[in-house]
């Protein structure tokens, strides 16, 4: 299950039914749940002295694709999933089944919540808050820095259930509330409030995220985005948006 040319420490603990690529590099700091799947070319645990310490701890079942880097002294969840050429630095927390697309870039000290979907080509800066459900899309960057260069940084805050359409930016210190759509190329340099939707450079209100039909012929309301899109997510998640779903429909 470990290809003969990968290095492995015999001080990293790993789980039953590992896999390990081609010319793979897991070092001594490391922790890797069961039946996790490695692909070539990764360095995992790389040393780094801002880890203080700390070691990689990635849960069970990950699949990591080919030439990603992952720094010690981060910890994630269960069915971690990369694509190609990812890199994560230290000091990330996230939780469970986290995504991150091929050539992103998480610069470590940030939170992560359960079931978020970072698509290819997106950048996490330092600092950085991120609830649980929240989508973010191609080539999305979240900065921390109010005047660069400098040593300050204020990390944006992404609510639960938060969508950040493509080619966005999140400037430091905003909050992008729960529920919310922040529009394809958007500057956001303002706190976005729940369930809203903002455009434009700068970003701007646009009108209430509900306002928005789906479509697909129905003329369903596109958000809350789980009252109509389930892929990928546990069953007992579904149910329970479902019935809120008909709740929020019988109130209505």
């Amino acid at each position: 299950m470990i290809h003969p040319s990968a290095i492995v420490s015999p001080k990293a603990r790993l789980g039953t039914q590992i896999e390990v690529g081609p010319f793979t590099i897991i070092h001594d700091d490391v922790q890797i749940g069961d039946g996790a799947v490695i692909g070539s070319h990764c360095e995992i645990g790389l040393p780094s002295a801002l880890a203080e310490g700390a070691p990689l701890v990635i849960g069970d079942s990950a699949l990591i694709r080919s030439h990603s880097i992952f720094y010690q002294g981060s910890t994630f969840g269960n069915r971690l999933v990369t694509g190609h050429r990812v890199t994560v630095r230290e000091k990330t927390v996230a939780g469970e089944n986290l995504q991150i697309g091929t050539l992103s870039d998480l610069q470590g000290h940030c939170t992560i919540g359960n079931y978020v979907r970072f698509h290819s080509n997106v950048h996490i800066g330092q600092k950085s808050s991120i609830g649980n459900f929240v989508w973010i899309f191609p080539y999305v960057v979240l900065t921390n820095d109010p005047h660069p260069p400098s040593t300050v940084l204020r990390g944006p805050r992404i609510e639960d259930f938060a969508a950040i359409a493509t080619m966005s930016m999140i400037l430091p210190g905003v909050t992008v509330g729960e529920g919310a759509l922040v529009g394809a190329h958007s500057s956001v340099n303002r706190d976005v409030a729940p369930n809203t939707v903002v455009a434009g450079a700068p970003a701007k209100f646009v009108c209430n995220a509900n306002e928005i039909k789906l479509k697909d012929g129905t003329g369903r309301p596109a958000y809350p985005w789980r009252d109509h899109f389930h892929r990928g997510y546990p069953e007992a998640v579904v149910a329970q948006w479902l019935k809120e779903a008909e709740a929020r429909h019988v109130s209505a």
